[in-house]
Order: structure tokens, then C-alpha cells, then sequence
């Protein structure tokens, strides 16, 4: 696909700070797309927004009603109606279900399927009236099936791909299409928390506990957050208009 494919278009991205949000935000401003990049902290997105051009920070926490109805109309007053829309914004947090309190649970749900729900409702709102849409959630292989010491995680991911496929068949036959991005263990900062997180809990080190997550990849490494993003780009880019309701595993072949 050439650069430039997406001018004119309006992106809005949750959680974009780091790691894949901010890899997907990079590449749909490279295609040509004016992207408002969101997420909580002001300053990991000005500095984003600050290393390119066509990145506009705004912060919103996805967590909360007011800030993501609040940060969408702002966006749509500066850029237009939302043409794409990454619902990113998540945390992966594990442990035992005997162990998971009610608070944590709801955390959880809070920020992948809640604040799914949240910010594609609004983008979507701005969007009905196009002629052309894309709507993309980032939830996870534990959307697919279960990720053993998460069931929580693994149930809001699953969630996501609910919520995608729900919206796919309410807009079937229209200009706007709905898919999931489902990758397996990415190299971003999280996986780093979750070897501290992991080691704690099972005696592993940090190091024998990173290995761990890297083998459950198939392909045996982990995953770029740029081979997300040019996955996020393909379902923007020319002749996609079929793929809809899907759930994509970037995972190095596991299913």
C-alpha cells in the first residue's frame, strides 16, 4: 500500500501512548491520516505526537464516561468525524480466579470491555453518517481461547470479540466494517511487568519467566508491535471491505 492511502481521514486510537496503540497511531499517520492519540498520560502522548507529524494528543480515560464522551467530541471538533477507530486501550493483568477479588475483576472489565464499549459507541456516533468506516479492537489470543492463570483477562478479551462481532452483524451490508486484532504475547513494556508479576507469584526469575511468555508464541519470539500496526493498516487499506466480524490471531501460527 502507498503512503498517503489514508488523507483526509480522521483516526482515533485509545490508548496510545506506548507500545501497540502508539505503533498503530505511527503507521495510520504515515498512511496519511490526521490521528488523535489518547490514553491517560499527557506526557508519553505530546511527546508521540511530537516525534511526527499528523499525531494530536488528547487525553481520556476510558475507564470513565464523561472523559471518553468529553475527548471524542473534542477530537471531532478539531478533525472531523471519526473515520477509524483502535479501540487499544488495555491492561493484562493475571491471577488465580480464587485469588481475583471482586474490585479486581471489575478493573479489568473496566478498562478493556467497558472502555471498548465507551470509545467505539462515541467514534461510532460520528461515523453513522459516512460513507466509510473501520473500527478495530485490539483484544488478545486470550480472546480465542483461555490463558491459563487469567481467566479474568481472558474473559474481558473474549468479551471485545463478542462486542466486535455483535456490531458486525448489526452493520452488515453498510460502509463501516468491525474486526479484532488478536496477538499473542507483544514486545512492549507490559510483557516486562508481567515477568516481575509472574516471577512473584511462581518462584520463576524474571528472565525464566519472560522465556516463558516467549514460548507460548509458536513461532518462538516475541511479536513486533509494528506487525500489528501494519495489520491494523491492511483492514484500512484498499480492497478489505469484505473483512468484517473477524477475529485475526497474530500469534506465529498458534490458534
Amino acid at each position: 500500500m502507498e503512503g498517503g492511502f489514508l488523507d483526509g481521514r480522521h483516526a482515533l486510537v485509545t490508548g496510545g501512548g506506548s507500545g501497540i496503540g502508539a505503533a498503530i497511531a505511527r503507521a495510520l499517520a504515515e498512511a496519511g491520516a490526521e490521528v488523535t492519540v489518547t490514553g491517560r498520560r499527557a506526557g508519553a502522548l505530546e511527546a508521540l505526537a511530537a516525534a511526527g507529524t499528523g499525531l494530536h494528543p488528547q487525553v481520556m480515560d476510558v475507564t470513565d464516561e464523561t472523559s471518553v464522551a468529553a475527548a471524542t467530541a473534542a477530537a471531532v471538533a478539531a478533525r472531523g468525524p471519526v473515520a477509524i477507530h483502535v479501540a487499544n486501550a488495555g491492561i493484562a493483568e493475571g491471577a488465580a480466579i480464587h485469588k481475583t477479588g471482586l474490585a479486581d475483576w471489575r478493573r479489568i472489565m473496566a478498562t478493556n470491555l467497558d472502555g471498548a464499549f465507551l470509545s467505539i459507541r462515541e467514534s461510532l456516533r460520528t461515523m453513522r453518517g459516512g460513507d466509510w468506516g473501520r473500527v478495530i479492537a485490539v483484544s488478545s489470543i486470550a480472546g480465542l481461547r483461555g490463558l491459563k492463570g487469567a481467566a479474568a483477562y481472558s474473559a474481558s478479551k473474549h468479551g471485545m470479540v463478542g462486542l466486535i462481532r455483535g456490531l458486525a452483524a448489526d452493520y452488515a451490508g453498510g460502509p463501516i466494517t468491525f474486526n479484532a486484532l488478536c496477538p499473542g504475547y507483544v514486545d512492549t513494556d507490559i510483557v516486562t511487568r508481567n515477568s516481575a508479576s509472574i516471577a512473584i507469584r511462581t518462584g520463576l526469575t524474571e528472565t525464566e519467566a519472560r522465556a516463558a511468555m516467549i514460548a507460548r508464541n509458536a513461532h518462538g519470539r516475541l511479536i513486533a508491535p509494528d506487525e500489528i500496526a501494519r495489520a491494523a493498516l491492511w483492514l484500512c487499506g484498499p480492497g478489505s471491505g469484505s473483512v468484517n466480524g473477524q477475529a485475526i490471531g497474530i500469534a506465529g501460527g498458534e490458534t
